[in-house]
């Protein structure tokens, strides 16, 4: 299989960042082998998780940059922003961009993430097609530097959605001194990751911190206010009134390219194991819009794990997609949350379930294993033995019958045990324990692995391991 000279990649994320950063580092790019890169918005890429630490206030804009253009040109690469693309021709094997200009290409890679859907609430949008005025997505830099000059005349926020989006921006806008109000039509909080017990402590959690949470409630109907502020207004016939309406309930893989030029898509665009187009093998899909063996992600791991394999495939080695592990993490202050495979899921299936519950200090812990072998993981509230869970997790290590209660059950203030060179460090992007301290800096562990660089919940273990070289390792 030849190398492809002409890769067109359509979209700016983070799946296809990851997907030139792997190109450029197997020698593709500048005059053998062209490479453009079109991405719609008019920003360098950035890391739309850490969004909500921007909004936060604990990160500062230019830290979520993942590449400067600088960097696309000095590797030979075409970065092109403001770039929409208007249409893929699969029979002249080019596409079109808003500007008019027709760029050829051998390898199309469709990687245009997700967009957010709008919830039937009556009032959402004028007339005119805007969301009004006090109604915020967020989803993008541009969304979130809306919000922030929005908060800045605001002291009340209702956040629509309950899952791991409309947990990191409720805690976002508390820290940043808004009264926040959490709406979830679902039973429970994070109702598509977790189940009902690990959902009410979470709840717990967010009203020790100051936010109010609705579940099983729906908003149906946005009004006007005298004073200028709004009512968001809930089919259990409350009506809450708030000067900022952030929409977080809803997303769907962004397909109208692929469905414009006739590729097959359900949900996502539908690839085979080359992550190809099963109708057409010259053009790619990766990350949030892409839907293989019947799912689609949506988190960042399975999207960069995506990106290297194709870029490999790219490159003319033969190989293939199996599927990615899920692993989601919550980034939020004063939120500890992590979600290994699909737990709700694989106890439906026959799988035999561990469960701890600490409502009194807001943590718990659940297993899901089969055969002795952990297929699935919750923790809330005390992440002190994930570390060593992800391992098992990860090597399909078969336990003992006594082990797994042991996992969720075990001291948090054992003594520290040097973690093995190839224990996983960094969910994200695949980093082992053993790369993180070969690097001599936290800058070189960034620029070399890519490691916290994506939901940057690897961080303390990262710097924590470069701090104790060759000294013992703290199980993260």
């Amino acid at each position: 299989m030849s190398a492809p000279q002409r890769i067109v990649v359509v979209g700016n994320g983070m799946a296809a960042t990851r997907l030139v950063e792997e190109l450029v580092a197997r020698g593709a790019g500048g005059a053998t082998k062209s490479l453009h890169v079109l991405g719609d918005e008019s920003h360098a890429p950035y890391n739309r998780i850490l969004l909500s630490a921007l909004l936060e206030g604990t990160h500062r804009r230019d830290a979520l940059t993942l590449r400067s253009p600088e960097w696309y040109a000095e590797h030979g690469v075409d970065l092109r922003l403001g770039a929409r693309v208007l249409g893929v021709d699969r029979t002249h094997r080019d596409v079109m961009i808003v500007d008019g200009t027709v760029l050829p290409y051998d390898r199309l890679v469709l990687a245009t993430g997700s967009i957010p859907s709008l919830p039937p609430i009556r009032g959402l949008v004028r007339l005119d097609g805007r969301l009004h005025e006090r109604v915020h997505a967020f989803r993008s830099l541009d969304d979130c530097t809306r919000l922030m000059d929005a908060v800045q005349h605001s002291r009340r926020a209702v956040i629509v959605g309950g899952g791991l989006l409309g947990l990191q921006v409720a805690r976002a806008l508390s820290v940043r001194g808004l009264e926040t109000e959490i709406v979830e039509g679902g039973e429970h909080l994070l109702r598509s990751q977790v189940g009902n017990p690990a959902g009410q402590v979470l709840a717990r959690g967010l009203r020790r911190l100051g936010t109010t949470v609705y579940t099983g409630a729906r908003a149906v109907r946005l009004t006007d206010n005298e004073d200028g502020s709004v009512g968001l207004r809930l089919d259990n016939g409350f009506t809450l009134d708030t000067d900022l309406v952030v929409l977080t309930a809803g997303g769907r893989p962004s397909t109208a390219l692929a469905r414009g030029a006739g590729l097959e898509v359900n949900r996502g665009i539908v690839v085979d194991d080359h992550l190809a187009s099963v109708t057409d093998p010259d053009i790619h899909a990766i990350g949030d819009c892409a839907e293989h063996g019947g799912r689609t992600t949506g988190f960042v791991p399975p999207a960069w794990e995506q990106a290297t394999l194709l870029a490999r495939r790219l490159l003319g080695e033969d190989v293939s997609y199996q599927g990615s592990r899920s692993v989601a993490r919550l980034r939020a202050t004063g939120l500890d949350v992590a979600v290994l495979g699909d737990p709700e899921r694989a106890a439906r299936e026959g799988g035999e379930v561990v469960e701890v519950t600490n409502p009194v200090v807001g943590s718990h812990r659940k297993l899901v294993v089969r055969d002795g072998i952990i297929v699935a993981a919750t923790l809330v509230g005390d992440l002190s033995r994930i570390g060593l869970i992800t391992q098992y997790y990860d090597r399909g290590i078969r336990l003992s019958g006594t082990e797994p209660g042991a996992l969720l059950m075990g001291d948090r203030q054992a003594p520290p045990t040097r973690l093995p060179e190839d224990a996983e460090i960094c969910a994200c992007a695949g980093v082992s324990a053993g790369r993180i301290r070969a690097c001599a800096s936290l800058e070189e562990v960034r620029e070399t692995t890519r490691a916290t660089t994506g939901c940057g919940g690897c961080a303390s273990a990262v710097r924590q391991l470069l701090d104790t070289r060759p000294a013992l390792s703290g199980t993260s």
